[in-house]
């Protein structure tokens, strides 16, 4: 079995074409997802966030999300540290739920595969890509953010022409009936390639 890392700027629909390879029947993994329940459940995540941000990280037992956005968009060392602790125990989890997957291949949606050098935990790399305006426009509706906030997180990111150079395949998100066509033409690859 192999890992097929699936990455891509904000808003360029990592989950549709991560829901699409899951109707193909593929085990999917989606990082900030998991991210996001082990810092509710996992007692060693919520003290060292709390030995970090203070009580006010947490309220009434549950992730103070907004507080600790506003903390991390403002101080960048503060993102590394609360990455140092979170990232480990998902790649742990990553690891159990891997052993309890039985297919040829499985994806593992994240978001900064390359921005961490992680590429090597992965067998093969999918990037999707979209235009700036659809990104945009997906995260104006989805998010509530302005613009410039969005504008300053998509700053940060890699640009997707140097994702592309280090990934194996692309899917262009733009129109939801190409994306599909390109998921299938993408899984056919991955398993062909599993038979050589």
């Amino acid at each position: 079995m192999i890992v097929v890392g699936l990455t891509g700027g904000i808003g360029s629909g990592k989950t549709t074409v991560a829901n699409f390879f899951k109707t193909l029947g593929v085990p999917v993994y989606i990082a900030d997802d998991e991210a996001k329940k082990l810092m509710n459940s996992s007692k060693v995540i919520k003290k060292e966030l709390v030995a970090i941000f203070g009580s006010k990280a947490y309220l009434d037992g549950l992730l103070n999300r907004d507080y600790l956005a506003n903390k991390i968009f403002t101080d960048q060392s503060l993102l590394q540290k609360m990455n140092k602790i979170v990232h480990p125990q998902v790649a742990k989890h990553f690891k159990e739920w891997l052993k309890k997957q039985n297919s040829d291949y499985v994806i593992k949606e994240a978001a900064i595969i390359f921005e961490h050098q992680k590429q090597a935990e992965y067998d093969r790399i999918i990037t999707v890509v979209a235009t700036k305006e659809a990104r945009m426009k997906r995260l104006l509706k989805r998010d509530g953010s302005s613009r410039a906030r969005i504008e300053a997180i998509m700053a940060n990111q890699m640009p997707d022409s140097d994702k592309i150079k280090r990934s194996h395949f692309v899917i262009e998100n733009n129109l939801l009936e190409a994306t599909e066509k390109q998921v299938l033409e993408t899984h056919n690859s991955i398993l062909e390639s599993l038979k050589i």
